[in-house]
């Protein structure tokens, strides 16, 4: 029986793949329907957003938030994985960055662009994970993508090497990319050496809980989800009647009185409980997600 519904944030640990994290929240809550949005390496550390029950269909609008990462970058040295946990391919003098020049260099780089995928990603190509081609030693061609860089900052550390980074990107961005990119810019090489997410669109890892304060507060008997709603705090709301939300859970067109501005608004239920997620059809909308009601979430 799935009793279990809603939005949960962890603060993932350095070591674990995000796929990892799955497992044992799904072990923790006896859950086998659970999924995570926007996944982390298993090197970095941080914000990790996650569906229970039913809301995994809801994943979708956590996947298209914009994220928000600090860490550190090292100069002077590449992997062939951008990162910390590859082999170090390539080393090179480090000149003397200034504060103005790396400011510069990183303002350079706001707004959109595109970026090409590394190989040693989970991206996938012809059934393939990039990152198995990579181990073999294979390289293939990849397609850029779009990106956006909404601020990009880096501060020097007491290793002239080594320096610290915030970024807010868009989904998709790899930020070790940016970095090697960047470090290129200056003269040099690098790669990223720590990586933590603090935020994802309005959530943030503040708000997160460790895996191991999960399994306490599911012990104590804590509530430890987030109702379905929190998933679709950007969208336009509408509070249904009851006729209506009938109608809604039937499939059935409705109509609205009030004007909105976006093709896909989130329906309430007089109890303020997410009913699903409604989309422009002409002058009415039609039901394009539809939750189960509380009392039949209960029966299972």
């Amino acid at each position: 029986m799935t009793t279990s519904n809603g939005l949960l944030l962890v603060d993932k640990p350095q070591g674990l793949t995000s796929h990892d994290v799955v497992a044992r929240v799904r072990r923790i809550l006896h859950e086998k329907k659970v999924g995570h949005a926007g996944t982390l390496d298993p090197m970095a550390t941080g914000l990790l957003v996650l569906a229970v029950g039913p809301s995994t269909r809801l994943l979708r609008f956590a996947q298209s938030e914009t994220k928000r990462y600090s860490g550190a970058v090292k100069f002077g040295v590449a992997t062939n994985s951008l990162d910390a946990d590859g082999v170090v391919v390539d080393k090179q003098p480090v000149p003397a960055m200034t504060r103005e020049l790396v400011d510069a260099a990183t303002s350079a780089m706001l707004g959109s662009q595109r970026q090409t995928p590394p190989m040693v990603s989970a991206i996938k190509i012809d059934g393939q994970r990039l990152h198995q081609l990579a181990r073999r030693g294979v390289e293939v061609e990849r397609t850029s993508r779009e990106i956006s860089v909404a601020t990009f900052t880096l501060t020097p550390s007491d290793d002239d090497t080594v320096w610290r980074f915030d970024v807010v990107c868009s989904v998709g961005t790899y930020v070790r990319v940016l970095l090697s990119d960047l470090a290129v810019t200056l003269g040099t090489v690098g790669h990223l050496v720590e990586l933590r997410r603090l935020a994802s669109g309005s959530h943030t890892v503040e708000n997160a809980v460790t895996l191991d304060e999960l399994a306490d507060s599911v012990v104590e008997g804590n509530e430890v989800l987030a109702p379905p709603a929190a998933f679709v705090t950007a969208l336009e709301h509408v509070t249904l009647s009851d006729e209506q939300t009938r109608a809604m859970r039937m499939g059935q067109r409705v109509t609205l009185e009030e004007k909105y501005q976006g093709d896909e608004i989130a329906a309430m239920d007089s109890f303020d409980d997410l009913v699903g997620i409604l989309q422009r059809r002409n002058e009415s909308w039609k039901p394009a997600l539809v939750l189960a009601s509380r009392d039949d979430s209960a029966r299972g």
